[in-house]
This record gives structure tokens, sequence and C-alpha cells, in this order.
């Protein structure tokens, strides 16, 4: 990294010049080349208008789950408490992973024995270049999204998407 201040070649990642001593960690950032790059460095979570979330208590029953998310067309919802703290999330693959065929009469045990509990999530502040990096290392399809914590939304790679499609149309 070449210092603006002496002209210096520093190792690439340097915090300072090494011979000036300048702060060089302001020059790290990334940069944005265009309208998607700047969407996804600056514009919150929010811009996505998270949908609300489909909830259910850790006690309703698997398939009663399974009849609301058919019913809603929804991949995944969130398990939260009476007073709405979110205690997991319950997708199609808890479904596909740790039901079907691994238990017999699965559709009258409680969903709380086999959601994802304390899901990674975002909040309506984050940066969608965030909220996406969480959902990529954590390979998930479905992010609930915080306000103040509680849950206020999902978000999905599909939202993402279609994001982004239309930034690519000039939307």
């Amino acid at each position: 990294m070449i210092c603006p201040h002496c002209g210096h070649d520093n190792l690439p990642g340097s915090e300072e010049c090494s011979n000036c001593l300048m702060d060089l960690t302001q020059l790290d950032q990334p940069v944005a080349h265009n309208r998607i790059e700047r969407s996804l460095m600056e514009d919150p979570v929010l811009i996505l208008q998270p949908k609300k979330p489909i909830t259910v208590s850790p006690t309703t029953s698997v398939g009663d789950t399974m009849r609301l998310m058919l019913a809603k067309e929804v991949g995944a919802l969130l398990v939260v408490s009476d007073d709405n703290k979110l205690l997991g999330i319950f997708s199609e693959r808890d479904l596909l992973t740790r039901v079907v065929g691994l238990h017999d009469d699965y559709a009258d045990m409680p969903v709380g024995k086999f959601m994802t509990a304390n899901p990674e999530t975002v909040t309506t502040k984050d940066s969608l270049a965030f909220a996406l990096h969480k959902m990529d290392v954590g390979g998930y399809r479905h992010m609930p999204v915080l306000h103040e914590g509680r849950p206020t939304g999902v978000v999905s790679v599909r939202d993402m998407l279609r994001h982004i499609t239309r930034l690519c149309r000039g939307y």
C-alpha cells in the first residue's frame, strides 16, 4: 500500500506507514465501483422491506407449523416466546434434516424440539453486505431481522437477488 503522505510502498494491510508513521487504516476500505456494490455496502437491510415474520410458539406442533408454512408460502418461520423474544427458526431444511424419516408421529411433536435455536440475526440497520456475508458463511437462506432486540422480519436470499435484479434493471 502506497502512503499518500510520503509515497513509501508499505506491505499490504499495514495499519501505518513504516516510513512516516501516518495512519493507513482509512485507506484499506473497500470502494464501490457500481450501483450494486454501492447498495450492498451502504444500504441497510431495511431497504429490502423485510416481510413480517410468521411466528409460532415452541409448543406448536410440527404438523401445525408445516400447515402454516404451506398456507403462508414461506420456507421458514420464527419460533418466539410469549413476550415475542426470538428463540429459534424452523425452516424447510430443519424439517428435512431433523424430522422427516427420523421420527415417527412427528406431526404432534413440538416444533421447539427441532428448531434451530439462537439463530444468526441481522438488524434493520446492518448493511446488505453484512447480511449477505452472514447468510453465505452460515449457508442460510433465511435470516431473522431484529429491531431493538425483537424480531420484525425475515429476509431471504431471494429478497437479496430481487433487490440486485432491480438495481441491474434501473428501477
